[in-house]
């Protein structure tokens, strides 16, 4: 059996993956990526959000992403009924960036890892990880290729980023339930023949067709869009009698009044994919030689796209830290890395469950607008979630329930006593 040796060892070739191994490489780490499938692949996870920018930026693959001329995102709407509420990412509160992008993430995982490949990274794709063995921090990786053939990669520290696939956490039985309900959606792409022009074709959009039921309409700008259903997973189910997902999706796009007309009869270009009870976590973020990043540890809920910039933040987040730990630096992974992650998570975690319970959906479409409050909400939805200047950071875990309970007894009070 061959053996390879390097100093970190990144397993998953997606946005946190190529995030880890091209910070790690522009700082003269000797890392190398193994992946499971061969890209382009098709994934979920197509509507990004600000924070992903400073990642990408700092790990230098800002320009090539950018070359690529995806459709930019420059916020977002939420439409209930004749209701609609807009967030413009450029009237956020404090700083960071304003636009992102939403992408096809077939095109965009393939141009990340094709950079990655130029920097001169050893990329190698349809690779397994078999077993992984720890000698403290040291570990021996059992890879097989696509060939068949096996090998073993000594590693100072692994990066998991292996996402769905959960390399570490099903090895080292590390998974453990989601606090959050079971959910599961559908989704496919069409080719949007009926998109308006200007804004209203290119803008992502989400249309509450229930409380907890939504259907996502992410525009492309190679003329595609996806399309996909949030709900229950007994909601979900229930779409289709017999398991047909083409048919459940095409149920919920007639639930869509606002929508109906553009896809209604639009043919998918694809068998619609079903992700079931999807929210994923973990027992433990970190271990002796390694570190879970992205879908690999926490994966809350699509409805704010958060997936994307929590794999690029932890990604980003470890390479640091293995580069200062393999200086010699001690690092205090429970603090540095699980505490900080754990708060991001723990401000987004708040947001999906207000949102199920309807108490966020009351403060986005209340009427008149509060700017101030929507401008701190905006920050949230953008991303920038560490940012305790922001009482809707800072207070998250109250804020959202005191302010929807008293716009609801001002409702309430209001109908009891109209002028």
């Amino acid at each position: 059996m061959t053996k390879e040796s390097v100093d970190v060892l990144v397993i998953g070739a997606g946005p946190s993956g190529c995030v880890s191994a091209s910070y790690l490489h522009n700082n003269d780490i000797k890392v190398k990526v193994v992946e499971k499938t061969k890209f382009p692949r098709l994934v979920v996870g197509e509507s990004l959000i600000p924070r992903v920018m400073d990642h990408f930026d700092e790990a230098g693959l800002f320009p090539a992403l950018d070359a690529m001329n995806f459709e930019k995102k420059l916020g977002a709407r939420f439409i209930r009924g004749e209701e609609i509420c807009v967030f413009d990412f450029s009237k956020k509160f404090g700083e960071g960036w304003d636009w992102t992008w939403q992408v096809p993430r077939a095109d965009f995982d393939n141009t990340l890892a094709q950079e990655v490949i130029q920097k001169g990274i050893d990329l190698e794709f349809e690779s397994e990880v078999l077993d992984v063995k720890f000698n403290g921090s040291n570990s021996i990786t059992t890879v097989k290729d696509k060939n068949g053939n096996t090998k073993e990669i000594h590693a100072k520290f692994i990066i998991d980023s292996s996402g769905y696939g959960r390399v570490l956490p099903r090895l080292l039985d590390l998974d453990t339930p989601s606090k959050l309900d079971p959910h599961s959606s559908i989704f496919t792409h069409v080719k949007d023949i009926n998109r308006p022009e200007g804004e209203e074709g290119t803008l992502i959009s989400f249309d509450i067709l229930e409380t907890e039921v939504w259907l996502w309409v992410i525009p492309f700008s190679n003329g595609n869009t996806s399309l996909g259903v949030v709900g229950p997973t007994d909601f979900i189910n229930s779409l289709s009698t017999n398991k047909d997902n083409a048919e459940a999706l095409k149920n919920a796009i007639q639930l869509s009044e606002y929508y109906i007309k553009r896809f209604g009869g639009v043919d998918f270009l694809f068998e619609p994919v079903k992700l079931e009870n999807y929210s994923r976590s973990v027992k433990q973020m970190y271990g002796d030689g390694f570190a879970l990043t992205g879908n690999s540890s926490e994966f809350l809920d699509p409805v704010f796209s958060s997936g994307v910039a929590f794999a690029t933040e932890s990604g980003m987040l470890s390479a640091k830290l293995v580069q200062r730990q393999l200086q010699g630096e001690k690092i205090d992974w429970e603090e540095e890395f699980t505490q900080y992650m754990k708060r991001g998570i723990g401000v987004f975690t708040t947001y999906v469950k207000e949102w199920y319970t309807g108490n966020l959906q009351t403060l986005f479409f209340h009427q008149p607008e509060n700017p101030d409050v929507k401008e701190k909400i905006c920050a949230v939805l953008a991303g920038y979630v560490w940012n305790e200047d922001n009482p809707f950071v800072k207070k998250h875990d109250s804020v959202i329930k005191n302010m929807a309970y008293l716009l609801n007894l001002e409702k309430e009070q209001a109908i009891k006593n109209p002028e």
